[in-house]
C-alpha cells in the first residue's frame, strides 16, 4: 500500500511559516468503521522539503501520533518565497507519495508596527506644523489684531 500525500497548509510569519498537516486518509475498515493511519501505525514519520532560491532543503525526519498537526520553521529570511512539500512513511510502509508544493512569502518586518508608526508620524507633524502656524499668528504675520500705520506699509 502507499500512503497518499498528505493535506499540508502554510502561513506566513516574518521570521518563520506555520506548516499544518493532515494525514492521508486511509482506506481499511473495521468493525465498519473506517480507520485512521494513526489507527493503523500508530505513530508516523514525516520529512519536510523546503524549497527557496537557495535551493531544496530537507529538514530532518520527525514522528508524530496525531490526524492534524502544525510545525513552525524558523529562521527564514523575511520577504522571501519559500515552497514547501511534505512526505509521511510509516516504520513498516516506505512507501509514499509527497505532497504537491505549496509556496507562501514570509511577511516582511517592516510591516509589524508599521500602521502604529505611520500614525504617531502624521501627529507629530501636525503638531509641528499647528505650533508654526501659532508662533506666525502671535508674531502678527497671520491675521493682525490691528493694522500697521500707513507710513510702516
Amino acid at each position: 500500500a502507499i500512503l497518499g500525500p498528505p493535506e499540508v497548509n502554510i502561513t506566513s510569519c516574518p521570521n518563520c511559516i506555520n506548516v499544518t498537516i493532515k494525514l492521508p486518509a486511509s482506506h481499511f475498515r473495521a468493525k465498519g468503521k473506517l480507520l485512521s493511519l494513526i489507527d493503523i501505525y500508530k505513530e508516523l514519520d514525516y520529512d519536510i522539503t523546503l524549497k527557496s532560491q537557495d535551493g531544496e532543503h530537507k529538514r530532518p525526519r520527525q514522528r508524530t501520533t496525531e490526524e492534524v498537526f502544525s510545525t513552525v520553521i524558523e529562521e527564514l529570511y523575511p520577504s522571501r518565497n519559500y515552497c514547501v512539500s511534505v512526505g509521511v512513511s510509516a516504520s513498516l510502509n516506505k512507501n509514499s507519495v509527497p505532497s504537491p508544493w505549496k509556496c507562501v512569502t514570509t511577511d516582511s518586518e517592516a510591516r509589524q508596527g508599521y500602521h502604529e508608526a505611520a500614525v504617531a508620524g502624521a501627529l507629530c507633524v501636525s503638531l509641528i506644523i499647528a505650533a508654526v502656524l501659532k508662533c506666525v499668528h502671535t508674531a502678527g504675520f497671520i491675521f493682525p489684531k490691528f493694522s500697521l500705520p500707513q507710513t510702516l506699509v
